[in-house]
């Protein structure tokens, strides 16, 4: 029987968490597909996906691009992919263990309830809660989702989380194709597209763990394109042209 849940989770060098992280998420109940979709990683990611594939044939996909396209990018293929394929709950994640596994079924129940059409797995909804972050990555972080949220007016306090679940209706109504983002901004337009189309956004409250394998992609750079794009969001909002 073919899952009706596709796990995206886009990587660059990620070879020492790519094989425990997938035999989690097949692992998961209801079943679980995942998609991995590599940029060009030399550390050789995108063959130990290949070998899962084996072992898991049906439910590991690879998508290979050239070299370091963006995180943006990397999920709006994802997502037509799984449109292509007809999964109906499609969910991001990390590759990096910073989200747990475990709680994609909680998100996927949450929009499969008829809840939220996007579930989120949030940092900020329920205080803070996050762990093993330095104290100034936590208050630019959670500054710049403050700022996010009164510049957009999004009913999200983690505007740049993640970790999520869509009903595949979300997107086939918000035209990805048409998402200028392509970095941590990327996570705060699909959010803002979402809730001007009208569509619920709930936040379900996770731990969010700093990784223990491989380098971090977060960056100040990183944080205050999200800053900046916030703008261009809102303004593209309110002239009709998201």
């Amino acid at each position: 029987m073919k899952s009706e849940v596709l796990v995206i989770i886009p990587t660059y060098n990620e070879a020492g968490n790519i094989a425990r992280m997938i035999d989690h998420v097949v692992s998961l109940e209801p079943q679980t597909d995942i998609l991995v979709v590599d940029d060009g990683s030399p550390d050789g990611t995108s063959d130990i996906v290949k070998e899962k594939a084996k072992e898991f044939p049906g439910r590991v996909h690879l998508l290979q691009r050239e070299g370091k396209q963006g995180l943006g990018t990397a999920y709006v293929a994802g997502f037509q992919y799984a449109l292509n394929l007809h999964y109906t709950y499609v969910c991001e994640m990390d590759a990096d263990f910073s989200h747990d596994p475990d709680d994609v079924p909680r998100l996927v129940n949450m929009v499969k309830s008829g809840e939220a059409d996007v579930a989120i797995g949030s940092r900020y909804c329920d205080g803070i809660s996050i762990i093993n972050w330095p104290l100034s990555r936590l208050i630019l972080s959670y500054s710049a989702n403050v700022y996010a949220r009164i510049i957009t007016g999004l009913p999200v306090k983690d505007t740049t989380a993640g970790f999520k679940c869509f009903h595949r209706k979300v997107l086939e109504k918000i035209t990805t194709n048409r998402i200028r983002s392509n970095g941590y901004s990327f996570q705060i337009e699909i959010h803002y597209r979402a809730f001007k189309a009208g569509f619920q956004l709930k936040e379900l409250s996770i731990i969010f763990r700093e990784r223990e394998e491989g380098v971090s992609k977060m960056s100040k750079k990183i944080v205050f394109e999200a800053v900046w794009m916030v703008w261009s969001i809102k303004l593209r909002g309110l002239f009709g042209r998201l």
